[in-house]
């Protein structure tokens, strides 16, 4: 399936030099663009979605580190000693000076970085565009900004609460000024970039899947109003997709996650990530993949860093659901073989890694490596979308669906597919499937948090009540800006 390519614009990533001076993947000037031209409209967005790429290993372990290594379903992996700042994360025993939480900072703001310049460059463009088409387009692009831009903060004020919100360019010293923000205020700022999104963007792209869309907007809100305990939006956003009739569950559950259904009809929200059909040189990849592929593996193309493993935790939860078709899709056992004939030896130092990002080794085509190159991240999935109405209208949600669904349609929807009977739709029932149906996906932890449950979980994993529920904001950030202050429960 065809994917898209972002063209990274040097200037905005200025963090990732390293990075760029490694593999940069297309540039265009970082001055005197001109603005009359509309075929560079969509250039200042195409740096916002590259900047969502994550960037290198790093990025991408770290990521994994904040948003899923601390849940109880995964274990750090790879080896006893190998990433020490990810070893601190998943024994709960991390500071604000852990180095893979302010890489994770860094991340995001980066990407609001990147989608302020955005938003700002279609002003000029307006400016230039004497039709009605390309100004469309303009509209179009900013919304799709505001769309990344939300996307930023809604990680930030999950993973940190109350940050600054930067929402245009700055000096450095405005930066070193900007003063953390409520959380209901950043929430409003979400909401706010969403509506636009919401109103503007189109139903799809022709010949361009992959792009963010109406759809991906409402199901960004959807997500976000759980966090905000706002049900009835939640309900609203997710009741509008299911109407839609625009998306629907794949018959498979394992195929969700193959390379022919990347942007499927399941999907909403995908980062995405491709060699070209390339073995080496340049090219729009990303390693969330590769860092989770099996340990000391062999051939070479089959094998990654062996981080964010499956947990016994979470084999026994699935084991003891009969959840048999979602955990041979999440579990890849060492001393196994895929369908595909990819023996995972059983020398690996992990008993299990995350068959969600498996790829067949006909993909991993790389010189050095390759594997999980070609695999798309999966943000948000329809299934997900299901899940969140039925929790919305659970929770009592002051709304009326104009789908046609309850919760408990909703609920078997996604059961049904994973071969389980159908069951009423109780918050617990919908907790536990939330967990089968999303696990190793980067929402784990953050769901416990939400539901309060995350004390009561991870405690006897080393998680500490009234402080672990928020990360600390990283002390290299705070010697930049002195106004961000320190965390509560976190000595510095």
């Amino acid at each position: 399936m065809k994917k898209i390519i972002y063209i990274l614009i040097p200037v905005l990533l200025v963090s990732c030099q390293n990075f760029l001076d490694i593999r940069t993947e297309a540039t265009m000037p970082t001055s005197g663009m001109d603005f009359s031209k509309s075929e560079n409209i969509f250039m200042p967005v195409s740096a916002a979605y590259a900047a969502m790429r994550l960037g290198d290993e790093g990025i991408a372990l770290n990521y994994m580190g904040v948003l899923e290594i601390v849940s109880d379903d995964t274990d750090k992996g790879s080896t006893e000693t190998d990433g020490p700042a990810i070893l601190e994360l998943d024994k709960f025993n991390y500071g604000p000076s852990n180095t893979g939480i302010n890489a994770v900072w860094e991340h995001f703001y980066n990407i609001s970085s990147a989608a302020n310049y955005a938003i700002e460059a279609m002003a000029d463009f307006e400016k230039e565009m004497s039709s009605e088409a390309d100004k469309l387009t303009v509209l179009q692009c900013r919304s799709e900004a505001r769309l990344i831009r939300a996307y930023a903060y809604f990680n930030l004020v999950r993973i940190f609460g109350s940050v600054p919100v930067i929402d245009k360019s700055m000096s450095a010293a405005e930066l070193a000024a900007a003063e953390p923000v409520p959380v209901a205020q950043i929430y409003k700022f979400i909401y706010d970039d969403l509506d636009s999104a919401i109103e503007n963007l189109p139903d799809s792209y022709n010949g361009e899947p992959g792009r963010f869309t109406r759809y991906t907007a409402m199901a960004l809100k959807s997500k976000a109003a759980l966090y905000n305990k706002d049900w009835a939006e939640a309900a609203k956003q997710a009741d509008a997709i299911i109407a839609s009739k625009q998306f629907s569950l794949i018959p498979d559950f394992r195929s969700v996650f193959s390379m022919k259904n990347e942007n499927g009809s399941e999907s909403l929200m995908e980062i995405q990530s491709s060699t070209l059909g390339l073995s080496s040189g340049a090219a729009p990849i990303c390693f969330y993949a590769f860092v989770q592929g099996p340990r000391n593996n062999t051939p070479s193309n089959m094998q990654g860093w062996g981080f964010k493993v499956p947990s016994q935790a979470l084999i026994d939860f699935l084991d003891g659901r009969g959840d048999a078709a979602r955990k041979a899709a999440t579990i890849l056992a060492s001393g196994s073989t895929t369908p595909e004939g990819d023996a995972i030896s059983d020398k690996c130092p992990n008993p299990y890694y995350n068959g969600k990002v498996y790829t067949p080794s006909a993909y991993n085509k790389w010189s050095y490596n390759g594997y999980g190159f070609d695999y798309n991240i999966r943000l948000i999935r329809y299934a997900e979308v299901l899940l969140n109405f039925a929790e919305a209208m659970a929770q009592g949600a002051a709304y009326t669906p104009v789908s046609g669904y309850t919760a408990d349609m909703a609920l078997n929807e996604v059961r049904a597919r994973a071969g389980l009977p159908a069951a009423s739709a109780s918050l617990d029932v919908i907790y536990d499937e939330r967990r089968a149906e999303l696990a190793l996906e980067e929402n784990r932890f953050f769901d416990l948090v939400r539901w309060g449950k995350a004390a009561e979980v991870l405690g006897p994993l080393g998680f500490t009540a009234g402080k672990n529920e928020v990360f600390p904001i990283p002390t290299a950030q705070r010697d930049l800006n002195t106004h961000l202050p320190a965390t509560p429960g976190y000595t510095y």
